[in-house]
């Protein structure tokens, strides 16, 4: 760096006036001020006398130089502040020679605005009383204080510098669970702490704390407590706290360092209030101009841990007259317990990220371990390379104690060259820890570690290395690559502008024609009479003759024949003249019953409800069913079909984020990438907040190696739910991919702490839920528990009662259960069978008729054992529900690298699932036994199996499975194609009564067109054609294009005798089979 234009440059220091300031002797004191700057001394002002209001105009004036590399550097203004101490002057006594002086207090001027581009500032400094001050005793109220101006007469730093430069503060805060050797009797110790920070272009600056203060346990350093300078022989015991600067701790789960796990938290606590600690809140300060700043990230990202020294040295008294026979009996220099914590600086690399805290672990130095770790190769305290900066440090050494280093100081002999060459060589073995002998001999620096001591230290950056994009700017970026797409507007034009005239029509002639008929009839019908149907036959002919009489029945055609003409040209397109007569009938026969139906529409309503009598009521199908009719289509490989219900849920409402992320979902399992793209960016531009929507527009990103868009869309769900562990973890993912581990293990660590924070969420509320010990099923963590399902050998004689009171239930409670059921992405997990029928599924709410919890939002792998609390479990569940298989695999490769990982029940669970997806039996069967080992009892491991055994064509193996699932207490998480398989197994071995009792459990469960014909089959060939034809009604009512439906409802009307109504069904079978 430059800085040869900011030599010589003089800093002024203006002490204006002094406030609320009082003498030894009375009010009207003599003082004067006496101002101080890295050790030495810019003047005195002239004596003052202080007014009775306490007040003293000094006007003094003082400076000193600014140099880059003199005595006065950035380094020094950054953590050296001004010392203006206030001094009184003594009246002279009776043969006194020379005026005596005391010290009132001192102030603290800090010249950090400097660094920041300031020119001028101005303060008021608080006058801290030294001990004995009267400042100590002022009245209430009172601040005594200097009124202080600043200044330089340009700026120190560049524009450039000011932008590219940064300042580093390095907390000292304390080292807990000391060994016990330390005592606070005997000789006097001076517990030093230092490390060494890039500074000016590439030299290194060494920092140290010294003086720290060796306490006995018995409560916690209270919080917050202001931070110290770290600067000896401040007189005035106030002076030696930065202003405006405290420590404030924080939870252990939110430290950077080591020591932050949940099962660390006793040990901490132990360690902070009961065992010794030594104490320093020593804040030290470094400017880093640019040169340096590149230095410090290009230095961190290549050895990520950087050495902490910490020793301990006995302080020898200064004997006048007598160094020379303390240079003769000294020994050679030596450190005593000597110890090094290694700080993860890596956190400062990512984006954002200014601010480091955390306990880091103190271990013995050993030269091989500290070189393998750190690339370090000399050490603060020991190597003669470093004596004489320690020795320039201010605040390392006091004027009043003599360490043993001084010895080091004088010599300043050069490092042996023999002794780095054998350090090095044992650094670079292939066994540090064993190769090292410097471990085994450092016997005082083992203690560290029985003790478990720890250093709680804080690095704080001005400005972060690595800048991180505001929300804003990655919303922006969002709306750049997907635009907002309204929602169009609904506008009447064509056929239906066309239709609404018909309409309108119809119901101003209806209106009319009542009218006329109240006109001619109306006395008749206020008698309260009710009128035969001659009568009415009568009123009828006598209101058409009425009609045609008055010309009105002509107006009432010609009022309704633009409309109609509207319809013919709009709705049918057609504008030109017919080919023959034959075509003409045809056309106006259908116009005519169109016509008819509309009007008979329009009429019913505005019928009043009491003359409509009972109607039969058409109960829409929802979406959540037409969603469960699209899983069971890919469930049985009928893409085609599962691709209609999941358009005709489009097509009903194609503004639902949901439908739009189900769709691309299904086409993510049928491989069409482009098209599941297409639905993930349209359920994004419908709402640009939704997380589901960006992280998988994020995955397709990557699958089409657009990497710079998948960063956008993962940044941008992390900003805006920060809490979101799957969200940090696909990002993590994705800087895995791009090879930026620095950022990866940014994403990870993030996603660690958002998953503890919630798992101590969940369970605090568990305990509060927990009352008595019993929880209720809806909370527990290992499955759903059966209350209210029958199991085998639990149906009774009157099944045909049950099923009509099902078959009404489903009526009545359809309606009502679509209003509870609101589409959420973020809580379906994938279940066992999704692996061959990738969709999403809702939970619905209720019994019967009700899609089960269990079925349908259940997490995929709930059994007995509960589930993997691990980033990459949590984020596998997210990929398998998705259907994105094609990460599953790099996230399982984690999951057993993660140390609250490796292979569990659901770990083979999800491999079974990706290899059956394969058709690769070998290894679904392989990884099945692997998860059967690690949890029998577990139902969704039976149930994947039957599935393994239904699909390879083994149905004896299967059924087996199956009954075993649903034998279990616990349900597994998919039951629903549990029994359907089941019953279909039993239906081929002629096991009837079975099959109808399975079918009907899965139709309470969660009713379909599927469910339903299973009953029905059944029954027919129970010889219950009366429960069957219901149970194939309500079939026919869920989905009317099932071909096998019609056949079994023409064979039950054949065998009920209803020739006609088989024939019309037999037609139907044929009609949707083709």
């Amino acid at each position: 760096m430059d800085t040869s234009s900011a030599a010589g440059k003089p800093v002024q220091i203006t002490v204006m006036d002094g406030y609320d300031l009082k003498g030894s002797k009375g009010d009207a004191a003599v003082t004067f001020v006496r101002a101080e700057f890295n050790n030495a001394v810019l003047g005195d002002s002239s004596k003052i006398t202080v007014s009775s209001e306490g007040t003293a105009k000094y006007n003094f004036t003082s400076s000193f130089e600014f140099t880059s590399d003199g005595a006065n550097t950035l380094d020094d203004l950054a953590h050296k502040p001004v010392f203006l101490t206030v001094f009184e002057v003594l009246p002279k006594e009776k043969k006194q020679k020379e005026e005596k002086t005391t010290i009132l207090g001192q102030a603290v001027v800090d010249l950090l605005p400097l660094l920041e581009g300031e020119c001028t500032f101005e303060i008021m400094a608080p006058l801290h009383p030294v001990v004995g001050s009267p400042l100590e005793n002022l009245r209430p109220g009172a601040k005594c204080c200097l009124e202080v101006t600043v200044s330089v007469s340009e700026a120190l730093l560049t524009t450039a510098q000011i932008l590219g430069g940064n300042l580093l503060k390095v907390t000292l805060e304390a080292a807990y669970s000391v060994p016990e050797s330390f005592v606070i009797t005997g000789p006097q110790q001076n517990y030093m702490v230092g490390l060494q920070v890039p500074s000016i272009g590439e030299k290194d600056y060494p920092i140290f704390f010294r003086s720290g203060i060796l306490k006995l346990g018995g409560e916690r350093e209270p919080v917050p407590r202001p931070k110290k300078w770290p600067i000896s022989n401040i007189l005035a015991p106030g002076a030696q706290y930065i202003p405006d600067s405290f420590i404030t701790g924080g939870p252990y789960v939110e430290e950077d360092g080591e020591l932050n796990n949940p099962e660390d938290k006793d040990f901490r606590n132990q360690a902070e209030i009961s065992k010794k600690r030594i104490v320093w809140d020593l804040e030290s300060r470094c400017y880093l101009d640019p040169p340096a700043v590149a230095n410090f990230q290009k230095r961190i990202a290549d050895c990520r841990f950087w050495p902490v020294e910490i020793t301990r040295i006995p302080i020898i008294p200064v004997i006048k007259g007598k160094s020379a026979k303390v240079d003769k009996t000294e020994d050679e220099a030596q450190v005593f317990f000597h110890g090094v914590a290694y700080v993860n600086m890596v956190p400062l690399l990512y984006p954002g990220v200014k601010r480091i805290r955390g306990a880091y672990r103190v271990y013995p130095y050993a030269d091989g371990i500290v070189y393998e770790k750190t690339k370090c190769l000399f050490s603060l305290f020991r190597d003669l390379g470093h004596q004489s900066k320690l020795g320039n440090v201010t605040g390392v050494n006091s004027p009043l104690v003599k360490p043993i280093l001084s010895k080091n100081l004088r010599e300043e002999k050069p490092p042996k060259e023999k002794d780095t060459t054998s350090s090095i060589k044992s650094q670079s073995s292939d066994n540090p820890l064993e190769g090292d002998t410097s471990l085994n001999q450092n016997s005082e620096g083992q203690q560290y570690v029985e003790a478990g001591t720890y250093l709680l230290l804080e690095f704080e950056l001005e400005k972060a290395l690595v800048p991180k994009r505001l929300s804003e700017e990655l919303a922006s970026r969002v709306k750049e690559i997907i635009p907002i797409r309204p929602a169009l507007v609904r506008r009447t034009g064509g056929a239906q502008k066309a239709m609404d005239d018909y309409h309108t029509q119809i119901q101003n002639i209806a209106t009319a024609i009542l009218d006329e008929y109240h006109k001619m009839f109306g006395k008749e019908l206020t008698t309260g009479k009710d009128l035969d149907n001659q009568t009415l036959e009568d009123h009828k002919c006598q209101l058409n003759y009425e009609l045609n009489c008055s010309g009105k029945y002509f107006a009432f055609k010609e009022q309704l024949k633009h409309s109609v003409v509207k319809i013919v040209r709009e709705k049918y397109l057609k504008t030109t003249a017919f080919e023959n007569q034959e075509e003409l009938q045809a056309f106006i026969s259908e116009l005519y019953i169109f016509l008819v139906d509309q009007m008979h529409v329009i009429l019913n309503q505005n019928m009043p409800e009491e003359a409509q009598g009972s109607t039969a009521v058409v109960t829409p199908t929802s979406s959540d069913q037409l969603r469960l009719f699209a899983y069971e289509a890919q469930v049985n490989e009928d893409f085609p079909l599962a691709t209609v219900y999941y358009e005709e849920r489009l097509v009903r409402d194609n503004q639902n984020v949901e439908h739009w992320l189900d769709y691309g979902s299904f086409c993510l399992l049928t491989n069409d990438v482009h098209k599941a793209q297409e639905c993930f960016r349209k359920a994004l531009s419908l709402n640009q907040t939704n997380i589901d929507s960006l992280l998988l527009c994020g995955l397709l990103a990557i699958m089409m190696e657009h990497y710079d868009q998948a960063e956008i869309f993962f940044e941008d769900a992390t900003c805006l739910e920060p809490a979101n562990v799957v969200a940090w973890t696909l990002l993590g993912l994705f800087y895995e991919i791009q090879n930026n581990d620095i950022r990866m293990e940014m994403a990870f660590h993030e996603a660690n702490k958002q998953l503890n924070a919630k798992l101590a969420k969940e369970k605090s509320t568990a305990e509060t839920v927990d009352i008595g010990g019993k929880l209720e099923p809806s909370l527990t963590n290992v499955g759903v528990v059966r209350t209210s399902s029958p199991t085998k050998g639990d149906v009774t004689q009157d099944t045909i009662s049950m099923l009509d009171e099902l078959l009404e239930d489903t009526t009545k409670t359809q309606p009502e259960s679509a209003e509870h059921r609101k589409p959420s992405l973020q809580h379906q997990v994938l279940s066992p069978i999704q692996r061959n029928s990738k969709s999403f599924t809702k939970e619905k709410k209720g019994s019967k008729g009700h899609m089960s919890t269990s079925v349908l939002a259940s997490p995929a792998f709930h059994g007995v054992s509960p589930k993997s609390s691990s980033i990459f479990m949590e984020t596998t569940r997210f990929l398998m529900k998705v259907n994105a298989v094609q990460f599953v695999h790099r996230v399982l490769a984690h999951e057993l690298m993660h140390p609250q990982g490796g292979p569990s029940c659901e770990y083979y669970l999800v491999l079974a699932q990706t290899h059956l997806l394969k058709k690769d039996f070998e290894k679904t069967e392989e990884y099945l036994q692997a998860a059967n080992q690690m949890d029998y009892l577990n139902p969704n491991v039976w149930g994947l199996k039957g599935h393994f055994f239904y699909l390879n064509g083994n149905f004896a193996e299967a059924k087996e499975c199956y009954e075993r699932t649903v034998s279990f207490v616990v349900d597994a998480a998919e039951m629903h194609f549990i029994y359907l398989r089941l019953g279909s197994i039993y239906l081929e071995e002629g096991e009837n009564e079975k099959a109808k009792n399975t079918y009907m459990m899965a139709c309470k469960r969660s009713p379909s067109c599927l469910t339903w014909l299973g009953v029905g089959i059944a029954c027919y060939r129970l010889e219950e054609f009366s429960e069957a034809e219901d149970a194939l009604s309500e079939a026919n009512a869920m989905n009317n294009y099932n071909a096998e439906v019609w056949a079994y409802l023409t064979l039950v009307c054949l065998k009920a005798g209803r020739k006609l109504e088989a024939e019309q069904s037999y037609k139907y079978t044929l009609k949707v089979w083709l």
